[in-house]
C-alpha cells in the first residue's frame, strides 16, 4: 500500500489534476500514484482549490509531501448545507516552488469524507 511519504525524494515527470477529482503523480521512473476518493452515494469529495503551479512539482525531487485535516471551515469559507464535512490539505514542494491543495469532503455523516493516496 502506498503512503504519501513515498513521494519524497522522487522526481515527477508529470502531475495532473483530473476534473478536480484526483491528482495523478507520475515519477520519472514511470511509477504512478494518485490522490483520490472512491465516491459513494451520499458523499462528495473534490479538490476545492490549488494554490501554486503543479508544473513546479515536475523535474525536481519532491522535498515536501504533507497532509493535514480539519473538521472546521477555513477562515472566510462558509458552506450552505453541512451535515458532516472534512477539509484535507496537502503541501508539496520542490526547489522550484510550493503547491497547496485543498480538498473538501461532505456527507450525511455515514460515509467517508477522506482523501486516499494509492498506487495508480
Amino acid at each position: 500500500m502506498a503512503e504519501l511519504k513515498d513521494l519524497l525524494g522522487k522526481t515527477m515527470a508529470s502531475v495532473e489534476n483530473v476534473n478536480d477529482e484526483e491528482l495523478v503523480f507520475t515519477t520519472t521512473e514511470g511509477k504512478r500514484y494518485k490522490l483520490h476518493h472512491d465516491q459513494d452515494c451520499c458523499e462528495s469529495v473534490t479538490i476545492e482549490s490549488i494554490v501554486g503551479d503543479l508544473a513546479d512539482l515536475v523535474g525536481e525531487p519532491l522535498l515536501v509531501a504533507e497532509e493535514s485535516t480539519s473538521d472546521k471551515n477555513p477562515e472566510g469559507v462558509t458552506k450552505e448545507y453541512q451535515d458532516s464535512f472534512t477539509w484535507t490539505f496537502y503541501k508539496f514542494a520542490t526547489r522550484k516552488g510550493y503547491v497547496d491543495v485543498r480538498w473538501y469532503g461532505e456527507s450525511n455523516g455515514y460515509y467517508s469524507e477522506g482523501v486516499d493516496f494509492a498506487d495508480a
